[in-house]
């Protein structure tokens, strides 16, 4: 595949995963610039504008200096750059685990199937609830994931609502409290009082560092 595509991006670093079924692990995340969701809570503005356009060749040189196996291509929403497919598939093929986390907004069917997709849907408390994009559903294999991020009881009895009426256990679904707005523990309690099939995820990225960039 032709080094020359070149793709704009926001940031390269490396940290530990925070979320989906890989959180733990050394990761590089590579940033990609743009988004065209506008979520009340989103926690990386800074990646809607601005960005370096780089080679597969540059971005890949960045990812191996860290000498971790893992890979994170995130954003911003980085299928709103088409090259992205690209790169995932270039990440693929030197040999690292690759997931995308994505908005569920964008079309998710000519990702590389070796990628483990983490589907982010949007619950009506982010302001972008019609953005989502259901048909991504019939895309996702064994490995993939879907996320809802949550800032209420709206928004958890919405996400129970969307898993039953959609089927979407079939997959793992990862409710997350909007941090520093949901207390974490009061999400505990109502996925306990529900025995609703999904995982609670906490940003452990978060208690680890904060809200710095780069983490």
């Amino acid at each position: 595949m032709s080094t020359e595509t070149r793709l704009k991006i926001t940031e390269i670093f490396g940290s530990i995963q925070g979320e989906s079924d890989l959180v733990g692990w050394p990761t590089v995340f590579v940033r990609l610039t743009g988004c065209p969701l506008r979520c009340r809570w989103c926690d990386t503005p800074y990646s809607f504008h601005g960005g370096q356009w780089q080679s597969l060749e540059e971005i890949g040189a960045a990812v191996a200096k860290f000498g971790h196996q893992r890979v994170c291509v995130t954003g911003g929403e980085p299928l709103a750059q088409k090259r992205c497919l690209a790169l995932l598939s270039w990440l693929c093929e030197h040999g690292y685990t690759v997931s995308l986390e994505t908005s569920g907004a964008l079309d998710v069917s000519a990702v590389d199937p070796r990628v483990i997709k983490v589907v982010d849907f949007k619950a009506p408390g982010s302001g972008e609830v019609e953005r989502n994009l259901w048909s991504i559903v019939a895309h996702l294999g064994d490995r993939d994931q879907i996320k809802m991020v949550i800032a209420d009881r709206a928004d958890f009895d919405w996400a129970l609502e969307q898993i039953r009426e959609r089927d979407l256990s079939r997959w793992q679904v990862l409710l997350s409290p909007v941090w520093g707005e949901l207390d974490p523990q009061l999400l505990a309690d109502w996925i306990l009082a529900s025995a609703a099939p999904v995982r609670l995820q906490l940003q452990i990225h978060k208690f680890l560092w904060g809200d710095r960039p780069g983490t």
